[in-house]
């Protein structure tokens, strides 16, 4: 059998496990899900152990249905959520649950944080501001909070890297991951010694840091055992979830910017030099390809709001999809065609879960503005969809002021499915859009880091190349004019809006 590469993807709800070929060509998928548990309003935790396990199913079950000889994995490439915080003891035992990246809890501490620091110190160091869903003010959060728990920590991994350190015993993580902690210097891809003491952390809690493609570690007897990989396996650093999305979907050179509809929404741009947002209104990372950096914007409901109108307003819609056997999201995009573009003046603001970019802001809520009775169903659900399309322009109109080039945006994720949608981001970006051959997302990506760890591949963009194709391409249509007057009329929203939210 020829050389084969695992990519493993530790995601929000699910362990995804793949296999590929030195050739790109995926030769079978495998997952176990994920739990949630919101004990808070606008908290989010998950047990660390659960991904374990669910890794370990996965893992399990797509070496099996492959029926790959465990001899054949060359390297393992791991990727997943990023900007979790997983506290473990001397005993790499999980002190409490992991606080994910969508929680909102730690406002006074980044506050405090940037106020130590000094606020444009703090984005020059490290690309960004001192966020809630970073880690940084995790860990005070816990100080403050959880004393008990704080006085035991030995180690803070993110999420792919505590699954690493279970598959090896080894604590590592990579520069792309590591930039989304406010604890990293991200010009220099390192650890930075300001933030680590204005947040008094022991450095000696943080892992080693490596580039992506780096093997950085190895599968250990006690974890073959469990998932089926051979002893001595090599696992290379991996990257965050977007910054593998990127190397899965191509996205290495300047000019091919991607845009990721999930639960959230992401906005990636790759970068030649390190550049920073002035108001910290982007991320600024270090991207899985050595020596280069991205420019990332984040929506936190995308496909989540039209999740929340699906399971809250869109009742009956869906109990006919279902009657009917056709996904339920099918429909609604069905019923959205019907509206006109910019659904007769009806607006609406996708901040369900607050909002990161551009507005850094806890707070922000959603809201349909402009609604009349004229307005219908037709009308509501291609307004959340027009909201969502104009809160990601946000992201790359940013991006165009920074310099960066916009020849060709690359969707994909659950919402990239929709040729609808898909037509609707051409109009509104203006900007052609492309998909491309791998469904896979991180998980491809993680893979293709570990052809390069293993040599089958000489280097991170040899592998996108040789691995990458785009498959369908959709170009703006007449409604872009009608879509720049929305956005207009959008962006006016949440300055009109913001004292109501703060009060």
């Amino acid at each position: 059998m020829s050389d084969l590469f695992v990519g493993l993807d530790i995601s929000t709800t699910a362990s995804t496990a793949i296999v590929i070929n030195a050739e790109g060509e995926v030769i079978a998928r495998a997952s176990g899900e994920h739990t949630l548990s919101t004990p808070r309003p606008l908290w989010s935790e998950q047990d660390p152990r659960e991904w374990w396990t669910a890794s370990c199913l996965a893992l399990r079950e797509v070496l099996d249905h492959a029926d790959v000889d465990a001899d054949a994995v060359r390297a393992v490439g791991l990727t997943g959520q990023m900007h979790g915080s997983v506290f473990l003891d001397h005993a790499g035992d999980v002190l409490r649950p992991c606080i994910l990246w969508n929680d909102q809890r730690t406002a006074a501490e980044c506050r405090e944080i940037t106020d130590r620091v000094g606020a444009s110190r703090v984005i020059e160091t490290t690309g960004n501001p001192v966020l809630t869903g970073f880690t940084a003010g995790k860990i005070l959060w816990v100080e403050r909070n959880e004393p008990d728990v704080y006085q035991r920590i030995a180690s803070v991994l993110l999420p792919k890297d505590y699954v690493r350190y279970r598959l090896s015993g080894v604590r590592a993580g990579d520069v792309s991951d590591c930039s989304g902690t406010s604890l990293f210097d991200v010009a220099r891809r390192r650890w930075s010694d300001v933030m680590i003491e204005a947040v008094g952390v022991k450095r000696s809690w943080l892992p080693e840091v490596f580039e992506s493609s780096e093997v950085c570690a190895e599968v250990s007897q006690e974890a073959s055992g469990v998932t089926g990989l051979r002893p001595g396996t090599p696992i290379v650093a991996g990257a965050g979830d977007q910054a593998a999305q990127a190397v899965g979907t191509g996205i290495i050179d300047e000019g091919v910017v991607s845009c990721t509809l999930g639960t959230s929404g992401v906005v990636f741009a790759a970068s030649d030099e390190y550049r920073v947002e002035p108001e910290g209104r982007l991320h600024a990372f270090c991207h899985a390809v050595p020596g280069k950096w991205h420019l990332m914007g984040v929506m936190l409901s995308a496909g989540g709001s039209l999740r929340w109108y699906r399971d809250v307003v869109a009742d009956s819609e869906v109990a006919a999809a279902t009657r009917q056997q056709v996904d339920p999201y099918d429909a609604l995009m069905e019923q959205a065609a019907l509206a006109p573009a910019g659904c007769e003046g009806l607006l609406f603001l996708p901040y369900l879960t607050g909002e990161r970019t551009p507005h850094a802001d806890p707070d922000a809520r959603g809201a349909f503005v402009g609604l009349t009775v004229r307005h219908q169903r037709a009308h509501l659900v291609r307004s959340v969809v027009e909201g969502i399309s104009c809160g990601l322009r946000d992201s790359l109109e940013l991006m165009r002021g920074l310099g960066i080039a916009t020849r060709v945006v690359r969707a994909s994720g659950g919402g990239a499915e929709s040729s609808f949608w898909r037509q609707m981001l051409a109009n509104v970006f203006g900007t052609e859009i492309a998909t491309v051959s791998s469904a896979d997302g991180a998980a491809f990506g993680a893979a293709l880091l570990a052809t390069v760890g293993a040599g089958a591949h000489d280097s991170v963009e040899a592998a996108a190349s040789s691995c990458v194709r785009v498959v369908d391409s959709i170009a703006p249509q007449s409604d872009r004019a009608v879509y720049d007057a929305v956005y207009q009329r959008y962006c006016e929203l949440y300055p009109a809006l913001r004292g109501t939210w703060e009060k």
